[in-house]
This record gives C-alpha cells, structure tokens and sequence, in this order.
C-alpha cells in the first residue's frame, strides 16, 4: 500500500514533470510532504496568478502540460484566470487544488467553494479525487486531455482526508502518440485549388507554432514562391525576415495585408485557431479557403471553409509540398508591392530620436540585441500591436504574446518560465506600466530563483490600450490615467537591479548591459503613445487604400 499522497507525486513523475509553481496551503500539507524527498522541483510563487501564467507557458513552450498548485477556496479562485489563459491560448497545463476532508469534517462551509464546478467551464477535464486508487487514472487522463489537439487546461481536486489514505493500483504506462496523416484525397483536393487559383496567399495561426510546422512550411513557401502572412500567435513559425512574409493581422481591419487578402483568391489557412481575432471574414460567393488542421473547422457566418484537410498539420503541408507543381497564371505582384510598403511603413521612425520614445524605436532597439533564439514575452498592451506588426521573428515561440484571453499580468511570469525552460537564452519581459503591477511580486521569485531576465516596463502613467481606444471612438480623455511608484526603487527592494531610461541613446547602451549581465534587471523606459491614434486609425487606412 502506497500513500495516495506519494501515489499522487509518483503519477506525476511517471508524466514526466519537472516543476510545481504554486502556493501550498493546509490542505496541501501531504501532497508537499509527499514532493520534498521527489525529483519535482516546486517553484513556491507569490501569487497564484503567477504560478498559473507559469504553468500555462511551461506547456505553450515544451508541448507537455505545465503544473501549477493552490490551496482551497481564495487560492483556487485565482487560478481561475491563468485556467482561461491556458484554455483559450491551448497551453497544456493542469492545475492541483487542495480541499477541506470530504468524507468527516467539522469545519461546516468554512472556505468551501465547488471548486470543480467553477473550472468546469474553463477547463477541458476536472475531477476530485475521492479515493487514492482512483489516483493513477486521473492524472492520466488530465495530462491525456490537457495534451491533445486542442491543447488546454485541466484541473485536479485532492481533498485532504484523501491525500492521507493508502492505495495499491499500479501507474498508467505514458504511450506515445502519434497524429494521423491526412487522407490523400483532400491533398489531392487541395493541390489542385491552388493550382487552379490565380493569387493563393497563405495564412500560418497558432495551430501552426504549436506543433513546430515551420520546415515544411519554408519548402511549400519556396517551391511555390507563394506569399504568406501571420496571426499574432503565428508568429515565427517561418522566420519573418523571408522575402515572401508580408506581415502579421495584428489590427483588426484597414492594415496593408488586409488589402492583400481582399485581393487573393484563395486562403490556405494553416493552424488556423478560432480565439485569435478572425484576419479575413468569408463571404459567399467569395474567395475560396483551405482549413489545414488537427481538426474541422467550426463554421460560423464569416468561416465556412470549402476544403478541410485533417490530420498533422506538418504532414498535411509536406504532402501538399511534394505534390504541388508551381504554376505561371499565379500572380504576386501586388502581394510584392504590399511587402514593400509594410517594409517602408514599419521603419519609419525606427531611429526616432525623441523622448520619451516611440514604441516603434523600442521595438527596433530590442530586436537588434536579442540573438534569433532570444525570447520576448509581452504583458497586455497598446505596444502589443507595435511588437505583432514590427517585431521579426526569426524561430518559433521567441515572441510570447496572449491574442487569445488577451489578460494582463503575465508578461513576468511567463518571462521567468521561459528562462526556466531556456536557461542559455535571452529572456525580455516587456510591461506596460499598469500590467507590471498586477503580478510585480514576482520579482521577488525571479531574484530568489537566480534567474537572468530584463524587464522593460513601458511607462505611460496610465492604461494605454484603454486611452488609444477611446480617442479611436471620439470619446474625451477619462477616467484612465494613475501614478506609478519609483520603478528603480520598487526593483532595489526586492533585491533586484533597476534602471531609468534618461534619453533615447540610453536605451540601447542600458539594454545591452542588462542582457549580458547576470541578474534581475527592471529598466523604466518612459514612452510615448501620443502617435497611436494618428497612424493606427488614420494613416494606415489611408495608406493601404490607395494601393
């Protein structure tokens, strides 16, 4: 007989896992006792938020679910928004909750919520656990779901009279999983519709970065000299310096690739994921789509693809790629003369020398200093339109941006992950000021951890994305602008390194500095945002129109 608490931490080692980020509470007490003498290090955070965006982006960068850990009640309720988080951005991530005994009590509802019912709408799999030899087949099943097309989140409930019984059933075996190949005749199907069209353009999504698709998509690419653009979270899947990349759907409407697409004649849509903001709406009668995915794609009045092609993506485009014959009718003369002007547009104020700096000039210094492997993760923001439409990826999942939750608060969390994960790589977080504050306590895990990242927070004294929206809608400046504390102290007493951006020069030397030397570094980079309203709304609808 096995205790379930060890049974419980024996499961998860046989998962593979390498890291619990959490916060314990008393009714953790046996499954913390059980993971002290394990080889699963437990990362103990300040907030459970931050486990959670740890968790989330622990399974979005390695493809197996990211563990996270809270006690009942308050610590389960803030779990909720990293359990969104993963489950709209298909991050794999399961998250153990604690709970009062279920089976004798004598604390009546003190700190009881139906903690499973509350995840049941955000997860993909919750269960409680109500006997230790249900243990094994549970967590199995939650890293199974978790895992599989689409990726999300799961959730366990380990009440604490359970955690201390004893159990005798075996572990499941992990099997290897293997994606079915895609039927020959929608290949065939799809190879013939993009011969047959006139401008093909194709579109690489999120499905695409997450299972590493990018090699066969770069052969597709250059045998057919077929153009393509990106969703946000698509990002890097081809690096974006290609000749044939014209850009990322980071606004909604009226961007120069948008008129790219009104002027093609078939999408082939490559990883498609439904909870990025749609970069096209179909219309009947319109242009064709090709959906190539895991799964059919959900139809609804602006997505009605006319072909699926099922299976792993990966496999489906390789087919694609040997099938294919480049044809001479294709035209990409105007996806060329998009490229162009995208090219021109986003260099514009590149070495802008004003300060407080546009977030254009920020954008432009960080990619010169990061390495093609370094890895930005981005907070919610208006600088995350900046960074989607002028940052270049040059590898997969080295910008971690959220166009799914969209949430605010993650942008250090997931940074410390990533360095966790990729302890030889460049890390950036990069904050807006009012992000920054939701999760900042975890300076002091970063600084506790050792761990070398930057921290750039973009300091506008207000809430930036809310301010350009609502200039957008003619509405007067309201009800969105704060104080800050002193960022460079704030960092300093949490035994971090801060910095305060004086000058547009200092930006580059300060950075430079903080990537090469170890340590917590925070820089407080004022910046200016008062050039939103005219180039995001106005400008560019301009420009992209008279082409």
């Amino acid at each position: 007989m096995t205790k379930a608490s060890d049974l419980f931490v024996q499961a998860l080692e046989n998962e593979g896992v390498e890291y619990i980020f959490g916060i314990p509470g008393e009714e953790n007490l046996d499954l913390l006792n059980s993971l002290k003498d394990s080889n699963i290090r437990l990362i103990l955070t300040r907030h459970e938020q931050g486990a959670g965006f740890m968790a989330a982006t622990y399974g979005r960068l390695t493809g197996k679910p990211g563990v996270c850990l809270s006690t009942l009640g308050p610590g389960a309720t803030n779990l909720v928004t990293p359990a969104a988080y993963a489950q709209l951005g298909a991050m794999p991530m399961l998250m153990i909750t604690g709970q009062k005994p279920i089976k004798k009590s004598k604390q009546g509802r003190f700190q009881i919520l139906d903690v499973v019912d509350m995840m049941r709408p955000i997860t993909k799999y919750t269960k409680q656990v109500v006997s230790a030899n249900n243990i094994p087949s549970i967590i199995r099943e939650a890293f199974r779901l978790a895992s599989e097309e689409r990726p999300g989140a799961s959730h366990i409930e380990l009440p604490e009279d359970v955690a201390a019984e004893s159990g005798d059933e075996p572990l499941f075996d992990v099997p290897a999983v293997r994606r079915p190949a895609p039927d020959p005749k929608a290949i065939k199907e799809a190879i013939d519709m993009i011969e047959a069209s006139k401008m093909p353009l194709i579109l690489i999504g999120a499905g695409a970065n997450r299972k590493r698709t990018g090699n066969a998509l770069l052969k597709l690419i250059e045998k057919t000299g077929i153009y393509f653009f990106d969703t946000q979270m698509g990002k890097g899947v081809v690096d974006n310096r290609h000749d044939q990349h014209i850009g990322t759907a980071a606004l909604s409407s009226n961007d120069y690739l948008h008129y790219a697409i009104d002027k093609a004649d078939l999408i082939i849509n490559v990883g498609h994921d439904v909870i990025e903001k749609p970069p096209f709406f179909m219309e009947h009668g319109g242009k064709k789509v090709i959906h190539i995915n895991f799964f059919s794609a959900e139809v609804d009045q602006v997505y009605f693809p006319d072909l699926d092609v099922l299976g792993d993506i990966a496999a489906s485009v390789w087919e694609i790629m040997e099938g294919i014959t480049k044809q001479k009718h294709w035209d990409f003369s105007f996806f060329k003369k998009v490229d162009e002007e995208v090219e021109s547009h986003i260099s514009k104020y590149f070495q802008d020398d004003r300060y407080p700096m546009l977030p254009q000039r920020i954008v432009n210094e960080i990619r010169k200093l990061m390495p093609p492997d370094g890895i930005v993760t981005l907070d919610n923001g208006v600088y995350k339109i900046w960074f989607a439409r002028n940052y270049k990826c040059y590898e997969p999942n080295t910008l971690l941006l959220d166009n799914a939750l969209a949430t605010m608060g993650a942008g250090l969390p997931s940074a410390m992950a990533a360095k966790l994960i990729h302890p030889d790589k460049k890390v950036i977080a990069v904050c807006g000021d009012g992000g920054f504050m939701m999760n900042s306590q975890e300076l002091e895990t970063a600084v506790r951890e050792k761990l070398h990242v930057v921290i750039i927070i973009l300091n506008d004294n207000a809430y930036g994305m809310i301010k350009w929206k609502q200039e957008g809608m003619g509405f007067d400046n309201y009800g969105l602008d704060y104080n800050n504390p002193d960022f460079v102290k704030y960092a300093e007493s949490y035994g971090a390194i801060g910095h305060r951006i004086s000058s547009d020069a200092d930006f580059s030397e300060t950075l430079t500095h903080c990537l090469n030397t170890d340590g917590v570094h925070l820089i407080d980079c004022p910046v200016d945002y008062s050039l939103n309203h005219a180039i995001l709304n106005v400008k560019i609808k301009e420009k992209a129109k008279a082409l």
